[in-house]
C-alpha cells in the first residue's frame, strides 16, 4: 500500500511539473521575476501536493517528494523562486504537525540552502548532466542525513528504497525541467527572430488566412500586436482586387508545390506614394507530406529601388552631357585600361580610333597611334621602351598639346582622381595654333632682337620677366600646374679663368643650344636669367614632368663633355634647382615661384654640385 501510495506522489508531482511545462508556454509574456514567483508557486503547489499525498512511516513521520521540488525549485528557479516554495511548503509541514516537525522543516532548509547553492555553482554553464546529477544528489544526501540524525524511516531496506526513489524522481524532474528549458530558449529565439526581424514575416494556412506575423506585418497595417493579425486575410487588408491577386498567387504555389523567390510586388498606398515590395513565399507541408499553408517573407525595397532611379537618371544625364560636349572625355582605371569615353573621343583620333575601346590598354592605344603615324612629332621607329614611357605619362597631371598627320592640334588635360584613376580631356585647338603661330611670327618680327638673347640666341631676361608673370597669372585661373627650372653653370669663374672670356661664351652658347634641343614645346621657353644662370618655364607641367627635364638637360650637358680641367668632373656641368605651382602650392606671386627654384639652385650647389633640387626636396645626385 505505501508503494502505491509512493508512485501516485510520483504521478502528482509530474503532472503538477508538466502542467507548469504548458502554463509557462503560454504565459511567455510573464516578466523574469513573474515567471520565477510563478515557478516558485507551482513548486510550492507540487511540494503540498506530494505532503498530501505522503505516507505517515513512524508517528509524525511522513515520506513523500517535497525535496525534490524543493530542490528543482531552488537549483532551476533561484533564490526568488526557493524563497516562495520553500515558504509554502513550511507553512504547510507545520500545519500537519506531529513528531517529525522539526527534522521536516531542517530538511525544507537543508534542501533550500543546498538548492540555491548549486544554482550560484552552476549558473554560468549550461544547463547539463552535471546540473541534473548535483540537483538529484542534493535531495539524496539531505533524506540520507535526516534519516541517520533522526533515526525515522522505518527498516534499513524501506528507508532506502525512500532514498533511492525520491534520487530517481529528483533526476527525472531535473531532466525534464532541463530539455522544458532548452525547448523554452530555442522557442524564444526563434519567437524573437520572427518577432524582431526587419522584414515582413508571416504564415498562412492552406485558405490564406494569417496563423503567425510578426510585429512588422501588424504595424504596417495598423495593428499594434502580432496576435491582431491571427485569422485575417489579404481581402481584409488590401483593396478587393488587390487582394484577390495576392489570392490567386498563393493558392498557386500551394497547389504547384513551386516557391515563388525574389518578386516585385509595387502597392499604391493611400497617399498616392508608390512602395515597392521583394516576396518570396514557399509551401508549407507537414511530416506526411500534407499542404498545410505557406510561409513568405517580404521586404519593402522602396528606397532601393529610388535609389537605383536616381542613379539611372544620373546615368542617363551623364551620357547625354557626355554625347553633347563638343570636347572629348575618356575615364581610364589605375590599371591603365579604358572605362568609357565618348564619340567625340575617338573622332578625335581618326587612325587610331577603333583602338580605343573600353577595356583597351592605353599601351596598345599608345602602339596604335605609333604604327599608323598618327602623330608628327613621334617616329613610326620608336622603340618598346618609349611607348611605355609614354603610356606611364596617362598618370601625370598635366596639359599636353599634340600635332597630329592631317594638319590638326589636340590639347589633351590629363587630371588624376583620388583612387588612382586618369580623366582625360581633348580639345581641338587648331585654330588656336594658328593664330598662336601667327601672333608669334608677327610679334618676332615686331620685337626681333629685343626679346633674344644676343650671345646665346635664347630668349633674354625681359622676356623670361614677362612670362613667367603672364604663365603664373594663368596658371593660377585655370588651377593648371607651372613649373620652372633654374640653372647655373658650375664652376664657371674658374672656366673663365682657365680657358679665357672668348671660350666662355662658346660655353654659354653651347648650353644655349642644350637647352633649345630639350625645350621642344612651344608653350615652353628657354632664358637666360643673367652671366653664367639660365631659365626654363614649363607651362602645364606638374613635378614629375619638370624633374624628368631636369634630368634630360642634365644627361645631354654630360653627352657634349665640354672639357672643363678646374672641374673635379672634368667637363663642363650644371646645377637646377625645379619649383613647380600646383593645386596644394601657397606661391602667392610669380616671384615666390622664382624665389623658390634659386633657393633650389642653391641646395643643389651646396650638396656638390652637377645635381639636381626641387624646392623643398633633397639634391638628386648623379
Amino acid at each position: 500500500m505505501a508503494w502505491q501510495v509512493l508512485i501516485g506522489n510520483v504521478a502528482a508531482v509530474s503532472l503538477l511539473i508538466s502542467v507548469w511545462m504548458h502554463l509557462h508556454y503560454r504565459l511567455y509574456r510573464l516578466s523574469e521575476v513573474q515567471a520565477k514567483i510563478a515557478f516558485g508557486l507551482m513548486m510550492g503547489l507540487g511540494a503540498i501536493v506530494s505532503m498530501v499525498l505522503s505516507i505517515e512511516i513512524d508517528g509524525g513521520y511522513y515520506a513523500d517528494l517535497r525535496s525534490t521540488l524543493l530542490a528543482v525549485s531552488a537549483v532551476y528557479g533561484g533564490p526568488l523562486a526557493i524563497l516562495v516554495t520553500g515558504t509554502l511548503t513550511a507553512i504547510y509541514r507545520i500545519s500537519m504537525g506531529g513528531a517529525g516537525l522539526q527534522p521536516g522543516l531542517i530538511s525544507i532548509v537543508v534542501v533550500s540552502l543546498l538548492g540555491t547553492s548549486v544554482h550560484f555553482l552552476f549558473r554560468r554553464q549550461p544547463l547539463n548532466l552535471k546540473r541534473i546529477m548535483a540537483t538529484a544528489a542534493t535531495v539524496a544526501s539531505v533524506s540520507l542525513g535526516i534519516s541517520l540524525a533522526y533515526g525515522a524511516g522505518g527498516s534499513p531496506i524501506t528507508t532506502a528504497g525512500f532514498i533511492v526513489t525520491g534520487f530517481a524522481a529528483t533526476l527525472v524532474a531535473a531532466s525534464v525541467i532541463t530539455y522544458f528549458h532548452a525547448f523554452t530558449a530555442e522557442r524564444d529565439i526563434l519567437r524573437a527572430a520572427l518577432t524582431q526581424a526587419p522584414d515582413f514575416y508571416y504564415v498562412k494556412d492552406h485558405k490564406s488566412r494569417f496563423l503567425a506575423a510578426n510585429l512588422n506585418v501588424a504595424r504596417d497595417h495598423g495593428r499594434t500586436k502580432s496576435s491582431e493579425m491571427v485569422g485575417l486575410t489579404d481581402f481584409d487588408l488590401y483593396p478587393r482586387d488587390m487582394a484577390q491577386a495576392f489570392f490567386e498567387r498563393e493558392q498557386e504555389i500551394m497547389s504547384s508545390g513551386i516557391p515563388m523567390v525574389d518578386f516585385e510586388e509595387p502597392f499604391v498606398i493611400r497617399d498616392g506614394r508608390e512602395r515597392w515590395f521583394l516576396t518570396s513565399k514557399v509551401p508549407l507541408r507537414d511530416r506526411h507530406g500534407e499542404l498545410i499553408g505557406l510561409a513568405g517573407v517580404t521586404r519593402d525595397i522602396t528606397e532601393k529601388k529610388r535609389l537605383i532611379q536616381e542613379a539611372v537618371d544620373s546615368k542617363n544625364v551623364l551620357l547625354q552631357a557626355m554625347a553633347e560636349m563638343s570636347d572629348g572625355l575618356a575615364m581610364f582605371s589605375p590599371d591603365g585600361k579604358l572605362v568609357f569615353c565618348n564619340d567625340q573621343y575617338r573622332a578625335a583620333f581618326p587612325r587610331s580610333g577603333y583602338a580605343r575601346q573600353p577595356g583597351a590598354h592605353i599601351s596598345d592605344i599608345v602602339r596604335a597611334v605609333v604604327r599608323n603615324a598618327e602623330r608628327i612629332d613621334v617616329s613610326p621607329d620608336v622603340s618598346e621602351e618609349w611607348i611605355q614611357a609614354s603610356a606611364a605619362q596617362l598618370f601625370l597631371t598635366r596639359d599636353t598639346e599634340i600635332p597630329l598627320f592631317d594638319g590638326r592640334w589636340l590639347s589633351l588635360r590629363t587630371r588624376l582622381a583620388s583612387d588612382g584613376s586618369a580623366l582625360v580631356v581633348v580639345s581641338d585647338i587648331t585654330s588656336m595654333k594658328h593664330s598662336e603661330e601667327q601672333l608669334k611670327q608677327l610679334a618676332q618680327k615686331m620685337t626681333g632682337l629685343a626679346y633674344t638673347d644676343a650671345l646665346t640666341g635664347i630668349a633674354n631676361r625681359r622676356v623670361f620677366d614677362e612670362v613667367i608673370v603672364t604663365e603664373f597669372a594663368r596658371a593660377r585661373r585655370g588651377g593648371s600646374p607651372l613649373s620652372m627650372l633654374l640653372i647655373d653653370i658650375d664652376h664657371f669663374k674658374t672656366y673663365n679663368d682657365s680657358y679665357g672670356h672668348l671660350e666662355g661664351d662658346k660655353c654659354l652658347k653651347a648650353i644655349g643650344d642644350v637647352l633649345r634641343s630639350v625645350v621642344v614645346r612651344t608653350s615652353d621657353l628657354a632664358a637666360r636669367f643673367g652671366g653664367e644662370e639660365f631659365a626654363i618655364v614649363l607651362p602645364g607641367t606638374d613635378g614629375d614632368g619638370a624633374l624628368a627635364l631636369a634630368e634630360l638637360l642634365r644627361s645631354a650637358l654630360h653627352r657634349l663633355a665640354i672639357p672643363h680641367r678646374a672641374s673635379s668632373k672634368s667637363i663642363v656641368t650644371t646645377s637646377i634647382g625645379v619649383a613647380t605651382m600646383s593645386d596644394g602650392s601657397t606661391f602667392a606671386s610669380a616671384a615666390e615661384l622664382v624665389e623658390a627654384a634659386d633657393q633650389a639652385l642653391y641646395d643643389a650647389k651646396t650638396k656638390g654640385r652637377d645635381c639636381i633640387a626641387t624646392a623643398g626636396d633633397r639634391a638628386t645626385a648623379a
